[in-house]
């Protein structure tokens, strides 16, 4: 869990959107070192977009990304691959390459940034695996793994080169309730085994509750964070918006 210590992401006067659609509009938020922090928000409220700025996949209209003091927009070469290892990336889908033994599929990560050997690369991969709980289907591919195999197939491979921070893109979706709550243990586990920062894109209200130590709510009407806090402290929010995602009620369009 959090220490409540050194910033190791900041947000800062973000505006980001697709051509002339502004999607999000002067963001600003800080992660700390160890916290497992959350990015909430119904669809459509700009929480993949956001993602994608903070993992340097996108550039933003306006605004800087700090992550771990370097500000991933504007850094190139060097500096860029320095500020990209410190970062692993778990997506919804998983994105496993389908012909690719799990192992491999980790692997590949560490045949990018690294310059081990192949043995060294494949005992890291199985350690990786190992902490997932995986160890067991190193050798199968994809395509034999259940949906909740897959999701921690990805982590691991997010894992391979041990990030200081780990973004996690809808890690419980599209499972069941006993899969998913399985995901928010092992997020808790890791987060208590390793030295590393989540944050974690999610619309499930059971993870959010069981895993995260803060979290901000995006939405697509305002363009920006409507609030921040724990989830318990959302949970009683005046705001509508903010009131409506945590009780799962429909909130009536203001009338124009």
């Amino acid at each position: 869990m959090a220490d409540n210590g050194e910033p190791i992401i900041e947000v800062k006067d973000l505006t980001a959107g697709y051509g002339d659609e502004v999607v999000l509009e002067d963001v600003n938020f800080v992660v700390y070192t160890g916290e497992i922090f959350g990015i909430l928000g119904s669809s459509g409220s700009g929480k993949s977009t956001l993602l994608k700025h903070m993992i340097g996949l996108k550039v933003p209209s306006k605004g800087t990304v700090l992550i771990d003091g370097t500000d991933i927009v504007t850094a190139e070469g060097e500096e860029r691959v320095a500020v990209l290892k410190k970062i692993g990336v778990s997506y919804q889908s998983g994105a496993l390459f389908g012909s690719m033994t799990v192992l491999d599929n980790v692997a590949l990560v560490l045949e990018e940034f690294t310059e081990l050997q192949r043995q060294a690369i494949e005992l890291v991969a199985q350690t990786k695996l190992k902490a997932v709980g995986l160890e067991d289907a190193a050798y199968k591919m994809p395509g034999e793994l259940s949906g909740g195999m897959k999701k921690r197939a990805a982590i691991a491979r997010a894992l391979a080169i041990d990030p200081k921070i780990l973004f996690l893109d809808e890690p419980a979706a599209g499972l069941d309730p006993v899969t998913a709550a399985q995901i928010d243990q092992l997020i808790l586990e890791l987060s208590e085994s390793l030295d590393v920062t989540f944050v974690i894109v999610t619309h499930e209200l059971p993870s959010i509750f069981a895993v995260t130590d803060r979290v901000i709510m995006l939405e697509k009407q305002r363009k920006t964070i409507i609030a921040t806090g724990t989830a318990q402290e959302l949970r009683q929010s005046k705001d509508p918006a903010v009131w409506g995602f945590f009780n799962r009620q429909a909130i009536e369009p203001k009338a124009t």
